[in-house]
Order: C-alpha cells, then sequence, then structure tokens
C-alpha cells in the first residue's frame, strides 16, 4: 500500500514495502542504523550536498522510492566499505549501497531477468548454465560439416555463419535493453538534476557535454580517479598489482578489450578480409588484441573471485550467487579462449578443439547477453549517472545548462 506524506510546499510518496523488498537483495542489517551521520562524515567522496550513504538509507527507511533511485550517489559510490568499518550499531551502510544498486538494476530492468538473477538465485544459476549448454548443442546441431568424428580440420564444421548471426543479434538485444535501462534511468533521475535540456543545443550547451563526457567517462569511470585518489585508505601498504582499483580496472578493461577485439575480427570477417579459423600470426593486432586482454581480464576476475573467497577488504565481505556467476563466466570465457588458441597453433588441430570452440562461443554470448542484468551493468549507469552529475553540477556552479 501507499500514502502520501504532505507538506506545505511539496508532495511526497512513501512506501512503507521500500525497505523490506531492498532487504531481500542483501540489506541485511540496516533496521540497526539509528541515523547517526557518522557515515557520512567518514565517506571520502561526501562533499557538498552529496551524503554518503545517509540520506540513501533514509529514503529507504521512510519508503521514498522514487528519490531513492533518482539520488546521484547510488551510482557513485565505490564500496570502498570505510562507512561499514566506522558504523557504532553494525548496520553495514556500504552493504545497503550494494543492495540498493542490485535493487536499482531490477527496477530499471523492464525485462525483469536482473530481477529473477538477484531474487532466485539457484534457479538463476541453473539458468544461466543451462542457456549457455543450449546455445553450444545448438550450434553442434546446426553445424556446417561433418561430425567431428570424421573430419580433422579445425573450424571446419563448425556454423561461422549462424555465429555471427548469433553474435549479432545478442549485441542487438543488449543494446536495447541496455538503452531501455538508461532511459528509465534518465527519466527517474533528470527531473531532479535541474539541468536546462533545451539549451543543450547552444554553443555552451555543446561545451558543456563535451566537459561532461570527458569528466564522467575518461577521468571517472576510465580513469577511476576518486576510486584511485579516495578510497583506499585501508590499502595504501599493498603493492599496486593488488589493490582494489587495480583488480577492478583489469576486469573491466579486460571484457571490454575483449569485446572490440571480437567485433573487429568479425568485421574484418563480414569484410572478406580473412576466414573464421585462419592461423594468423599472435603477433597480428586484433589477436594480440584479445590475448593481451584476455590476460588482463583473467587476471581481474581471478583477483576478485580470490578476494570474495577470503573475504579480504571490507568491500569482499558479502557475495550474490549472481555476482560469482559473472565472475566464474568470464573466468571459464578467458580459460577455453586460451586453451582454443593453444589448439590451433598445434600441428594437427585436435577435435576437442572445435567442441570447446562452441562451448566458449556459448560462454560469450551469455556474458553479452548478461551484462544488463547482472552487477556489471554498473559499466553502463555509472557513466551516464555521472554525466548528469556533472552537467547539474555546471548549472550549480553558474556555468549555465
Amino acid at each position: 500500500m501507499t500514502a502520501t506524506a504532505r507538506s506545505e510546499t511539496v508532495a511526497v510518496r512513501v512506501d512503507p514495502a521500500l525497505l523490506p523488498e531492498i532487504k531481500r537483495f542483501g540489506a541485511f542489517d540496516v533496521d540497526a542504523c539509528f541515523n547517526c551521520g557518522n557515515c557520512t562524515a567518514v565517506c571520502p567522496l561526501t562533499e557538498g550536498d552529496a551524503t554518503f550513504p545517509r540520506r540513501m538509507i533514509r529514503y529507504a527507511q521512510v519508503g521514498m522510492r522514487d528519490e531513492l533511485l533518482a539520488s546521484k550517489e547510488l551510482w557513485t559510490c565505490y564500496a570502498c566499505g570505510e562507512c561499514s568499518e566506522t558504523c557504532p550499531r553494525q548496520a553495514e551502510p556500504s552493504e545497503f549501497m550494494a543492495a540498493s544498486r542490485r535493487y536499482a538494476t531490477a527496477a530499471y530492468d523492464r525485462t525483469r531477468i536482473a530481477r529473477f538473477l538477484y531474487l532466485q538465485p539457484l534457479l538463476g544459476t541453473i539458468a544461466a548454465v543451462a542457456f549457455a549448454v543450449l546455445l553450444a548443442l545448438f550450434m553442434y546441431v546446426n553445424r556446417a560439416g561433418p561430425a567431428p568424428e570424421t573430419e580433422t580440420a579445425f573450424f571446419a564444421w563448425i556454423p561461422a555463419g549462424l555465429i555471427h548471426d548469433m553474435g549479432i543479434v545478442a549485441m542487438i538485444l543488449v543494446f536495447l535493453a541496455g538503452l531501455a535501462g538508461v532511459l528509465t534511468m534518465i527519466g527517474r533521475t533528470a527531473p531532479a538534476s535541474g539541468i536546462a535540456w533545451r539549451e543543450l543545443g547552444s554553443r555552451s550547451g555543446v561545451h558543456a557535454v563535451g566537459s561532461a563526457l570527458w569528466s564522467s567517462l575518461a577521468v571517472e569511470s576510465l580513469g577511476q580517479k576518486r576510486y584511485r585518489e579516495d578510497c583506499e585508505s585501508e590499502e595504501t601498504a599493498l603493492p599496486w598489482y593488488r589493490r582494489t582499483w587495480v583488480v577492478h580496472a583489469a576486469t573491466m578493461f579486460g571484457f571490454l578489450g575483449l569485446l572490440l577485439a571480437t567485433t573487429l575480427d568479425f568485421g574484418l570477417e563480414i569484410a572478406g578480409l580473412r576466414e573464421t579459423g585462419e592461423q594468423v600470426p599472435l603477433w597480428y593486432p586484433v589477436r594480440l588484441l584479445g590475448t593481451v586482454a584476455g590476460i588482463v581480464m583473467m587476471y581481474g576476475a581471478t583477483g576478485l573471485m580470490i578476494r570474495r573467497w577470503r573475504k579480504d577488504g571490507r568491500s569482499g565481505q558479502r557475495s550474490f550467487s549472481s555476482d560469482w556467476m559473472f565472475l566464474w563466466l568470464l573466468w571459464l570465457a578467458g580459460l577455453t579462449g586460451f586453451v582454443i588458441e593453444l589448439a590451433l597453433y598445434l600441428p594437427q588441430a585436435p577435435m576437442w578443439g572445435n567442441l570447446l570452440f562452441l562451448v566458449h562461443v556459448g560462454i560469450a554470448l551469455e556474458l553479452v547477453l548478461l551484462v544488463p542484468f547482472t552487477k556489471f551493468a554498473h559499466v553502463i549507469y555509472r557513466p551516464v549517472s555521472l554525466f548528469l552529475q556533472s552537467l547539474a553540477q555546471r548549472r550549480v556552479d553558474g556555468q549555465g545548462i
């Protein structure tokens, strides 16, 4: 049931069911919070009206769903865990922020796939494994040549055309799902930002957009400036290659690098510049990009899995099964890719290489399809949120827009 709380100047919709619902996404101890503000005082990202995470918790406690989903702190928190470390009530505010992001991912997703994966972890994992297996079987049944027992040439019976078509469909579906989620997010966030949208087409507006894109994409999302500079107080004694931001960045850049290499390889095949399975030197640009990106991604995914298994650091204390599933898919995609690469350069291509290739493609396609519905969705939502914040801040600073 939804009630309406009114003040003299504004009507606010409140929903008592909000906090119990967020708890289902992992905010187990937030009831202990009595809003003392200690979490905001210790958070290295708190500045101006960005109150991490006190305001978010208060929104949930009083049932302000719209305000919670529109909050700019939602996607700018890096889960360093300092708030949980110093909370006098052990209310786990850092875990609450993580649960709120899971909840928001599910709320933005109109397909309800994210909600299913988060709230039905066992069924979601079974469904994900089954889907990857079905993809591999579908490609095997529709193979382009003789059965593997009678054919020795690597990739001779691989349904290249079918795989290409499936890749295009997967990319389109992910784009549409991601776009729908982003539009939903903007629809909730933009009205409270104060951005003068009609001015974006002006000369000053174009400049503001360019500046906001540089700040949100290059400086924060890719460069992780505040993550590196403000959220590493507990890791200053660690070597650089073990720090959380490095492992996190390796996973992200490795995945994006492999996606780029696959896209480029796909484009070369469409243009007729090379054939599926054609042997090329290891230093061939696209192959080299894929190899380096694969190594980087496996390093990052392995590091994250070890941290979660050992519960190292404040940010690795709790994990959802969907987080583990995505990390395992990343790791298996990298492993199968390297084994296939090894098989490709053997003097005589082994039969298992063909079968493993289909498994690899099934895992890779599922990874791409799951991006808008898992924790990796913050690759989509965080840059958009940072972009909107940058535009809004320019208006606050008197720079227009």
